[in-house]
């Protein structure tokens, strides 16, 4: 392990704590998804209460990646359960129980600190928080998906289909579910089909 990766601490979020950066985890969040593939248009106040959802539900966890006092990644998760029914009810199409499922929100990365297995690492504490809790058979996450042909496509972008392959997690086939936001180019928030991943705890 480098000297940037051994500095790096994860701590759980919760409280005064989750409170005192809250401001920088809204902050990280329209910062990294204004990247490809979600190319995202966030606000501080969606943001802010969007992050208070998690603070709010029992049973969340949110994860922050600090190098010293600096937030520079996070990472979060809830029951399924605790998401619309847009994001559960084609589960139960599928014959899958949302009852089951921990759901991976998100996983956030600064750009200079990617490639020093923190993400790694967001993934095995989520699973190991998920396992602690005793009542769940798998982690899923979703994935947005573009046209292969998208012309926002960086030409150096690399999808993320190995790195998750290589936890565990399998795409379920033949199912998507739909998120709205409001991409870069975009005049209003638009619905957009995103992949289901799942891994059996």
């Amino acid at each position: 392990m480098n000297k940037l990766a051994e500095r790096i601490r994860l701590d759980v979020l919760t409280g005064d704590d989750l409170e005192r950066h809250l401001w920088d985890l809204a902050q990280l969040r329209i910062e990294v998804f204004r990247e490809y593939p979600y190319l995202y248009i966030g606000s501080m106040e969606y943001e802010a209460r969007y992050l208070r959802a998690y603070q709010e539900a029992e049973e969340s966890v949110i994860i922050g990646a600090f190098d010293g006092e600096r937030l520079i990644g996070a990472a979060t998760g809830l029951p399924l359960l605790e998401e619309p029914p847009t994001m559960t009810e084609p589960f139960r199409a599928k014959g899958l129980e949302p009852e089951q499922f921990f759901y991976f929100g998100e996983s956030v990365l600064q750009e200079s600190y990617r490639g020093l297995g923190i993400g790694v690492r967001f993934f095995h504490e989520r699973e190991a928080y998920a396992r602690s809790l005793n009542r769940f058979a798998y982690c899923c996450f979703c994935a947005v998906e573009r046209p292969a042909d998208d012309p926002r496509r960086p030409a150096d972008y690399r999808s993320l289909d190995g790195f998750w392959n290589n936890r565990g997690y399998r795409k379920v086939e033949d199912m998507t579910v739909s998120l709205s936001w409001q991409d870069a180019d975009e005049a209003a928030e638009s619905l957009k089909p995103m992949s289901v991943w799942m891994k059996a705890l």
